[in-house]
């Protein structure tokens, strides 16, 4: 099977740094396939940055001309656009939020959330809300470390993240989550300092993408999730006004119908 994972952010390193995790997590047969999109945010990060990576990573998953996929990682931690993606894709979209998190529940009653920056915390709590599993999280602890910041002193991010992990374990998390898929491959170190179960959201969404294809399985189209209504819909700038040169005209492109895969 083919999984299409999709940076939250325009920075392809980070990109190539999660589709090494994604593959670390997946089978044999799985082919992982990364995508970066081609306009939005360096890095996600506040609300601003959260809505304008959703409409690129839907737009980047709208203009996709690749190899054909059976399912979509969203690889964004506490970021918007799920919900559209699913409404946009007929194969599973699994979310890497909501998948560490449902993770979670299985291993322990109460889990930590650990980010990046304080500000990144109000869409965490509210991404972990409207998945159903907002009432098991005993805190969502924030490293002071902004996104571009974790691979620049490996040894700094190790010692922020283990300080915050100690302060989501103090709040009563008995598992912990890494709420940045930038910090895929620190969960061996804190397991192992903290004693705690620690679930990377990249390999759970992977793992959890799997399944559904495996079972067959996909999104409902009963209610919530029914494909978008029929519709003219722009893309880009907005048309020039008559007579007025040099501006470029509102690309319209029809919502995909068929199968993705």
């Amino acid at each position: 099977m083919r999984i299409v994972v999709t940076n939250c952010n325009t920075t392809r390193e980070m990109t190539e740094d999660i589709v090494r995790g994604a593959r670390g997590a997946a089978g044999p047969d799985t082919t992982v396939t990364g995508l970066t999109p081609a306009w939005g945010p360096e890095s996600a990060e506040g609300w601003l940055d959260s809505y304008l990576s959703a409409a690129a990573v839907l737009d980047a998953l709208r203009t996709y001309d690749g190899p054909p996929y059976d399912a979509v990682v969203l690889a964004g931690f506490g970021e918007h656009g799920r919900e559209g993606v699913r409404e946009l894709v007929d194969v599973p979209v699994v979310d890497i939020t909501e998948a560490a998190a449902h993770l979670a529940c299985l291993l322990g009653r109460r889990y930590g959330v650990v980010t990046t920056l304080d500000r990144s915390r109000g869409q965490i709590e509210d991404s972990l809300e409207t998945a159903g599993v907002a009432r098991n999280c005993a805190a969502v602890v924030g490293t002071g470390l902004g996104v571009l910041d974790l691979a620049t002193d490996p040894a700094r991010t190790r010692t922020a993240f283990l300080a915050a992990a100690e302060r989501a374990r103090d709040a009563g998390a008995e598992v912990l989550i890494l709420g940045c898929a930038g910090m895929t491959g620190l969960e061996r170190t804190v397991a192992h300092r903290l004693g705690l179960p620690v679930v990377d959201g990249v390999g759970a969404a992977v793992k959890l993408a799997e399944s559904l294809v495996a079972l067959g399985l996909t999104t409902s189209r009963a209610g919530g999730y029914a494909k978008p209504l029929p519709k003219r819909r722009a893309w880009g700038q907005p048309a020039a006004p008559p007579g007025a040169p040099g501006t470029p005209g509102m690309r319209e492109v029809p919502v995909p119908q068929g199968r993705q895969s």
